[in-house]
């Protein structure tokens, strides 16, 4: 979803620093991005060196994804030819899924404002899962979910976690230009890139 249905990460990333060094953190950018990979679980307890089960994990991490969610929200707007796709897709009975490390509401805030949520088959958000990605857990469950074998699928990334997950459950990955370059998304195992979706047609087989 971030990165991949709206161009939101540098909201994300923005409001991560300014949320963490509310805290006493100083991060730079680039260390805070190493450490910026699977669910929201995850990321607090790792930048703030929590145990994950620790109570106070996911009151930081509700309070930063407000600050978030207040921040972004009148600027909530999809990729260049996203709707346009999904309608493609629906005309051909094809079957979509949304697989994020987000959670409901943050969900619930792009896909609402989009009205998006009738075209997917499967919901699943980082809430929803005890590892994030890279770990495949998320796209096996989509794919138990779609009842759907890997290679008859494809998964749209921007990230490179995202990337390796896909991969990690065997479904080939187109790679969005929003967060990384072509070429750093083709070195992570995308077969092929697009910048938005106009550039991307779901009927051709790559």
């Amino acid at each position: 979803m971030d990165g991949t249905i709206v161009d939101n990460m540098k909201v994300h990333i923005d409001t991560w620093l300014i949320f963490i060094k509310q805290h006493g953190i100083n991060l730079d950018r680039a260390s805070f991005l190493e450490r910026m990979h699977g669910n929201l679980r995850e990321i607090i307890s790792r930048v703030f060196e929590l145990d994950p089960d620790d109570p106070q994990v996911m009151e930081l991490g509700q309070a930063k994804e407000q600050f978030y969610r207040d921040t972004y929200r009148p600027n909530v707007k999809e990729i260049t030819g996203f709707t346009d796709t999904l309608n493609k897709l629906n005309a051909r009975h094809l079957k979509c899924a949304l697989a994020t490390m987000g959670d409901a509401p943050n969900i619930d805030l792009v896909v609402d404002e989009l009205q998006i949520r009738s075209y997917f088959h499967a919901i699943i958000g980082g809430h929803e899962v005890k590892k994030g990605k890279p770990d495949p857990e998320i796209f096996n469950r989509v794919l138990q979910k779609l009842d759907l074998r890997p290679k008859d699928c494809l998964v749209i990334e921007d990230s490179i976690s995202g990337v390796q997950s896909a991969k990690n459950a065997r479904i080939p990955v187109i790679g969005i230009t929003t967060t990384h370059n072509s070429d750093t998304l083709l070195k992570a195992g995308c077969f092929h890139t697009i910048d938005d979706y106009l550039t991307f047609d779901p009927l051709i087989v790559y």
